[in-house]
């Protein structure tokens, strides 16, 4: 790669100065697609219970750069072939994992597409980017859809112990206050190893593995699906619903042309074609913010109270229960509501509804995380540990949720 005077440093809160390493790296990150980035939230509405999260996924893009930067020295260090064309993989690969979420991340895939993962829009995304590069990204697609031949190099972009996790954790942790989540990435790097084309965890740094899974189910609870986040976001799920609704019956409401653009088709894998990633390419959190403030005006009832509630984080009340929730006490509510402010069953839906939150902290079955013995030997992180926890963390955990308007109930 030829050299030049482009910017060649990041400072970061969470690692200090971040190096960019080559040209390729710095015209990807230079790139509008990826700049587009520095307008995503990283977690979404959450800002609405932990007033500091407020980074985006621009920032956790380069932190999982930097973090695979250290992973790829490390491994080499102790032997392990890394050339320097799936160096420039790892890094593209992992740069870009990100560059498909759409506007506050996750709520987008339930509402402006159907059935349209970020990941299927990123690749999309570094496809386009390796028409433009001269296919100097084709080792990174292959690394991102886990087809590469070394199976290591896939693990440390998408795994139970990836550059992804590690940095999110620590990253989301930092900005949220909730130093419970708080990992020790450096640690766990300097603690990988690859055998039989695997990447493994030296015993040594078993405790830290045992830390890292027990952070991830805490940021899960109280932060992730903190249920105050979770009313959020399903209200904004609920208003480009309501949008797209009123936009088909012929409505007319203002908003940008990105965004109108995807309330007004019907977007599926299917017809998600080259200029429908040009508009999606438009889309960010600053389209949905602007359509809230205007849409709060609405003469529809329906929209205009839900675009209230997220500006004014005056939200639905949500009660969370270990068990399902019980259908007379939901029909009650259901008819409250809907006599009180004089609505449909279909209008009521908006306000009262139910829903369930799943997680599972540690997926064994997916693709376990393994350690490296002494005596040489693979064994499964949860076999090997003496943390009675550990085993549950593989069990799957779901909690039943419904939410209400809080006056008149």
């Amino acid at each position: 790669m030829k050299t030049s005077n482009k910017l060649k440093i990041f400072n970061d809160p969470i690692y200090g100065f971040i190096r960019i390493p080559n040209t390729l790296v710095f015209d990807l990150i230079a790139d509008p697609y990826f700049q587009r980035l520095r307008r995503i939230s990283q977690m979404g509405l959450s800002y609405l219970v932990y007033p500091g999260a407020h980074h985006t996924r621009f920032h956790h893009a380069l932190g999982c750069m930097y973090l695979m930067q250290k992973s790829i020295q490390v491994l080499r260090f102790k032997g392990v072939e890394i050339t320097e064309s799936e160096s420039d993989g790892l890094l593209g690969a992992i740069l870009l994992h990100d560059i498909g979420h759409g506007p506050f991340s996750h709520a987008m895939e339930h509402s402006i597409v159907e059935g349209v993962s970020h990941e299927f829009i990123s690749l999309q995304f570094m496809e386009e980017l390796n028409e433009r590069f001269n296919g100097s990204l084709t080792e990174a697609i292959s690394i991102f859809t886990g087809k590469h031949p070394k199976k290591f190099l896939n693990q440390l972009v998408s795994s139970q112990l990836d550059m992804d996790r590690l940095d999110y954790l620590k990253r989301d942790s930092f900005y949220t206050g909730v130093a419970e989540g708080n990992t020790n990435a450096e640690r766990l790097i300097t603690m990988l190893n690859v055998v039989d084309g695997n990447l493994v965890i030296e015993e040594k740094g078993i405790y830290s593995v045992e830390k890292f899974l027990m952070a991830r189910r805490f940021m899960y609870w109280q932060v992730y699906l903190h249920k105050t986040g979770v009313v959020a976001e399903q209200l904004l799920i609920s208003i480009l619903k309501r949008a797209r609704f009123l936009i088909k019956s012929g409505t007319t409401l203002n908003c940008s042309k990105a965004l109108l653009y995807f309330l007004s088709q019907n977007i599926d894998k299917s017809n998600f074609d080259r200029l429908t990633l040009s508009k999606f390419a438009k889309l960010d959190d600053v389209d949905i913010m602007a359509a809230l403030k205007e849409w709060q005006y609405a003469d529809d009832f329906v929209l205009s109270t839900l675009c209230e509630m997220i500006l004014n984080r005056k939200l639905l009340q949500i009660k969370l229960k270990k068990e399902p929730i019980n259908e007379t006490k939901f029909k009650n509510k259901f008819n409250k509501i809907r006599k009180h402010y004089k609505l449909t069953d279909e209008e009521t839906s908006y306000f009262v509804f139910t829903g369930e939150l799943k997680n599972k902290a540690y997926d064994r079955e997916h693709q376990n995380i393994n350690i490296l013995r002494k005596n040489g030997k693979i064994t499964d992180v949860a076999k090997l540990s003496d943390h009675f926890n550990l085993n549950a963390l593989s069990k799957t955990v779901t909690k039943y949720y419904m939410c209400y308007p809080k006056e008149a109930v």
